[in-house]
């Protein structure tokens, strides 16, 4: 085992990223005219990432597996950004920014990485309005916000709409425009299949054409991985099914360590799954538990009712109903963390008063909401003596406004109006806080290998606070890598274009083209979504919300036997020099089948709860924090980084030890 060095700069956190900048190596314009760099994904940290090496100067490859730079997870995200702009004067500043997520990460971030990450956050606000995008404002024109789970104050930046959409479509623009000056050469229906490493360090990628099927090598000074994050290791989540680990795992295979792969956030505000048949949860933003209150019935004779319909949520006065967000988290009530929130949910669910027909799902009210703001409303209008009905009538058109896209959709799947009866939401895999290690720089453990936004473990710990994620993948993408990658490329500056007749991209692509024979001449009588499942059956049943050793060990051992089964007995039908979604597929499950074991490796070595890591072992047994999660800082407040060493339950972990300097290590609480 190895220590990992970060290479952090000395000196105060707040001076780290200016002095850091002022030294650091830099590319003159003429030779950055000369330097080849490729990015893998277009995403918020991707898209942000290509468009702003071109406008720097650098040629720019960018690659994405659908037709166009879209379908990014980012896309989905409702809820907004965070910044520390402190419109509503309410106490905000970097400083609080940075402690709301280390805290909300349970004290398992870098501290540097977190900090530089709300220093630019004002930044990013900056950038996308100059981009047009379309920011919700107040009356007097200064942009609005709202808050968000894990935090007292309001610095979540927001969009009509899908915020995350419209911050892409601002990456995108910016993108198209390199593009059509020749700056990004745009490669679509490309997926890459291996890293190219020459003389230690990465040279180049082998990708796939998903169209024609053909296999091909390119090159460049570095390589960033803007892939996003391994979700679909559960096969259900938000996200989208294309959302994969390939990318990443491939850099792994090859050199990259891979830190902390348990660390995965549930998502409290989903749609509940209907059935078996689904590949995909839908997201409900976060936004909502700003003004929708949570509950269960208090007895489980009206549980029983609900779910039978003999009664309505409606019928049920307040003495009858649980707040127990409200009950349990005082302080904090609807707003607790993801984590929190998820788990929370899960304790009554499981304790029988879920009142769906499976029993997983919660109740997310507005019914308050409405009649607050109504008579808001009833007096702005001087309406004093307002009736109720016209009060539920002016509440809906404010809660229309800041939330009438998402009861639209939850509407239409579901059939039932949420202004009327509440919302059934349960939590889902939403997004991973592991991924490539890497350093300050973004830097993996592979020279000239960078990785950015969900793809690196770095920014948020073992959970994320709401709207950190697209703050992340903007700040990587234009205020952090565009500096720091100058630092290696200055080096590059007298290599020269780098051939692609190496023999290390010729075994780099005859590995490739050796693995998708194997895969199709299996010739089995099992299809890959079966194995999908089983792999994501296990990975939610046992290292889902809470996990404990023995389910861990079980775990392992049954990936390991579907993992030997899907290399028997997958069934690729068609050929592998033609459009084949079924040969994608197996891909990327095959490194799912390997990933999953690692993520449970670490989740057993990590005898600790923290954040979205909950060991049934490692919990408060009493006083105030009773049942919460217990960290052992003496002994895990460390990245754990793993190693390939060619079988992912051989594993190698090395370690870069937390240290925090500006934020006092204490047990998280809420209440």
């Amino acid at each position: 085992m190895s220590v990992l060095n970060a290479k952090v700069p000395d000196g105060p956190i707040k001076d780290k990223w200016t002095n850091h900048k002022n030294k650091i190596n830099l590319v003159n314009p003429a030779n950055k005219r000369l330097i080849d760099v490729i990015v893998v994904g277009t995403g918020l940290a991707g898209g942000s990432a290509a468009a702003s090496l071109a406008e720097m100067g650098y040629k720019v490859k960018a690659f994405a597996f659908q037709d166009s730079p879209r379908r990014a997870h980012s896309i989905a995200a409702q809820g907004g950004i965070n910044a520390a702009k402190n419109y509503q004067n309410d106490g905000d500043s970097v400083y609080r920014l940075f402690y709301d997520t280390v805290k909300g990460g349970d004290y398992r971030g870098r501290e540097a990485n977190v900090y530089r990450l709300a220093e630019v956050s004002a930044n990013i606000i900056d950038q996308c309005v100059a981009q047009g995008v379309p920011f919700a404002r107040e009356y007097g024109g200064l942009l609005d916000n709202r808050s968000f789970g894990g935090v007292l104050v309001s610095r979540t930046f927001y969009a009509k709409g899908q915020t995350g959409q419209q911050l892409l479509l601002g990456a995108y623009s910016a993108m198209n425009r390199q593009i059509g000056k020749g700056k990004i050469q745009m490669y679509n229906r490309h997926e890459m299949l291996d890293l190219v490493i020459v003389d230690g360090k990465a040279r180049g990628i082998i990708v796939r054409n998903l169209v024609t099927g053909e296999i091909e090598r390119h090159s460049a000074h570095a390589v960033v991985l803007a892939t996003g994050g391994y979700g679909n290791v559960f096969f259900l989540s938000t996200n989208a099914m294309g959302s994969n680990v390939t990318a990443a795992w491939r850099a792994h295979r090859r050199g990259a360590f891979f830190a902390n792969p348990c660390y995965t956030q549930i998502h409290p505000t989903c749609i509940p799954r209907s059935g078996d048949y689904q590949s995909k949860l839908t997201l409900m933003s976060e936004s909502l538990r700003n003004d929708g209150r949570i509950w269960v019935p208090k007895n489980k004779e009206d549980v029983e009712k609900i779910r039978s319909g003999a009664i309505k949520p409606k019928d049920l006065k307040e003495d009858q109903r649980d707040y127990y967000l409200e009950r349990r988290y005082p302080a904090f009530g609807n707003l607790v963390p993801r984590d929190v929130a998820s788990r929370a949910a899960k304790e009554r669910c499981d304790a029988g008063f879920g009142v769906n027909q499976t029993g997983e799902a919660v109740f997310l009210d507005f019914s308050s909401a409405i009649q607050r703001y109504g008579k808001e409303q009833a007096n702005v209008l001087n309406e004093h003596n307002a009736s109720k009905e016209r009060i539920t009538e002016l509440g809906k058109e404010v809660i229309a406004n800041k939330y009438g896209n998402l009861f639209q959709m939850y509407e239409k799947i579901t059939a039932d109006n949420p202004y009327e009866t509440p919302m059934m939401i349960y939590p889902a895999v939403h997004y991973t806080m592991g991924g490539l290690w890497v350093d300050y720089n973004l830097m993996t453990t592979i020279p000239g290998c960078y990785a950015a936004g969900e793809a690196n473990f770095s920014d948020h710990g073992a959970n994320r606070l709401g709207a950190s994620a697209l703050m992340q993948g903007l700040a990587d993408g234009y205020f952090v890598l565009p500096y720091t990658i100058g630092d290696f490329l200055a080096d590059e500056i007298r290599t020269g274009p780098i051939s692609t007749e190496s023999k290390e991209f010729e075994e780099a692509e005859n590995a490739v083209k050796e693995r998708i024979s194997k895969l199709m001449n299996i010739k089995g009588s099992k299809s890959v979504d079966s194995f999908h499942k089983r792999l994501g059956k296990v990975m939610w049943d046992k290292v889902g919300m809470s996990r404990n050793a023995q389910g861990l060990q079980e775990a392992i051992t049954e990936i390991r036997q579907i993992r030997e089964e899907f290399w028997k007995d997958v069934k690729i039908p068609g050929t592998a020099n033609e459009f084949n979604p079924e040969l994608e597929k197996a891909l990327r499950v095959s490194d799912f089948l390997e990933l999953g074991e690692l993520f449970a490796k670490d989740a057993l070595d990590r005898n600790e709860s923290c954040g979205g890591h909950f060991r049934e072992e490692s919990v408060e047994q009493d006083g105030e924090q009773k049942g919460e999660a217990k960290r052992d800082d003496e002994n895990y407040a460390y990245v754990a980084a793993w190693e390939w060493t060619g079988d992912p339950g051989e594993a190698k972990l090395n370690k870069e030890e937390l240290e925090f300097k500006d934020i006092e290590l204490k047990q998280r609480s809420y209440k």
